[in-house]
């Protein structure tokens, strides 16, 4: 199923500073390729937005570069990205996040 655009929540972009934040502080630059490497993943659901598994009641795509998810849902041929999380956390804070969200 082809979408006609990516809308990304207000929280998403917070999870993308967090995840840039993380790499910042290990190696510098590496936050800007992270943020980098998961724009390109979004883009790409306008091409394979419904094709992956649900779980917490979303589709779960998962990054190429990084350990992180991103939950999104699609109504009316848009793609509605409601997290992106890393997926190393404890799968309790996972689902307490994604449950914030929905």
């Amino acid at each position: 199923m082809m979408v006609k655009d990516v809308i990304i929540l207000k929280d998403v972009v917070d999870d993308l500073n967090d995840g840039k934040t993380f790499y910042d502080k290990r190696e510098r630059g590496v936050g800007d390729y992270f943020w980098d490497s998961l724009f390109a993943d979004m883009e790409s659901l306008i091409l394979y937005a419904g094709i992956h598994n649900k779980e917490h009641g979303f589709y779960r795509m998962l990054a190429k570069r990084f350990p992180y998810a991103i939950y999104y849902d699609v109504v009316d041929d848009i793609a509605h990205v409601v997290a992106i999380l890393p997926m190393r956390r404890n799968p309790g804070w996972i689902t307490r996040k994604i449950k914030d969200r929905s």
